[in-house]
């Protein structure tokens, strides 16, 4: 998706051109703003297909702003944090932020962090209407949809959510650890923390409605676990 749209919403005019300056080369379209209340006007005209979210910004803040387009939209969202805030990182995480990268940051590492989620994105969306239906007792994903249900039951997940449970589910019956799941989602160049891993299926785990169909293997990883079809 060289071609991609991307909107960098960040106050601080050095992060925002020194984003600008290694994204553009890449070949995305980059669109930015730089506070919550014109960021949020920007994702609705430009409709991105990622953005990058400062989480202090001047008037509504970054999470305000994620909250709002959470409602709406899909959309995959990179939180930026100061390095203290941890608090900042799990609000973002049960917001909606799909990953985030801690300032002071390494633009390059940013960069391989977007590329890394294009790709999965580009990946999902080429999967196509052929694509396997993974069918449980009570649980069916159809990968080409992009769908899943519990029961007959629709459950609604963001893009993360939907691959991490994929991930489990196409291994189902094997523990797959944190580091596993990271490369398998975000791809081998992440470099962050592995508690993403543990909030986006908290997460899943909630909207499933059913807390045996995903099980903690403790000091290793996850297994997921139901009767196949």
């Amino acid at each position: 998706m060289s071609s991609a749209k991307i909107l960098v919403i960040d106050d601080e005019p050095s992060i925002v051109n020194l984003v600008t300056a290694y994204l553009k080369p890449e070949g995305y379209e980059v669109f930015t703003a730089t506070d919550g209340t014109s960021g949020l006007k920007a994702a609705h005209a430009f409709k991105p297909d990622l953005v990058i979210l400062d989480v202090m910004l001047p008037g509504m803040d970054g999470l305000e702003l994620l909250s709002r387009l959470r409602r709406e939209s899909q959309v995959y969202v990179i939180l930026l944090t100061a390095k203290t805030e941890e608090t900042d990182k799990v609000v973002g995480l049960s917001i909606g932020a799909d990953d985030y990268v801690t300032k002071p940051f390494s633009p390059r590492e940013l960069t391989a962090r977007v590329k890394a989620a294009l790709r999965r994105i580009q990946t999902g969306a080429a999967l196509g209407s052929d694509a396997s239906v993974l069918a449980f007792r009570h649980l069916r994903m159809d990968l080409g949809a992009r769908t899943v249900s519990v029961d007959d039951r629709p459950v609604e997940l963001t893009a993360i959510e939907f691959d991490l449970l994929k991930a489990l589910v196409e291994n189902r019956g094997r523990v797959l650890s944190r580091e596993r799941l990271l490369e398998k989602v975000w791809g081998g160049e992440y470099f962050g923390e592995q508690r993403v891993v543990d909030v986006h299926l908290g997460h899943v785990r909630q909207k499933l409605g059913r807390g045996d169909l995903i099980v903690t293997v403790r000091g290793v990883g996850y297994r997921f676990e139901d009767e196949a079809l």
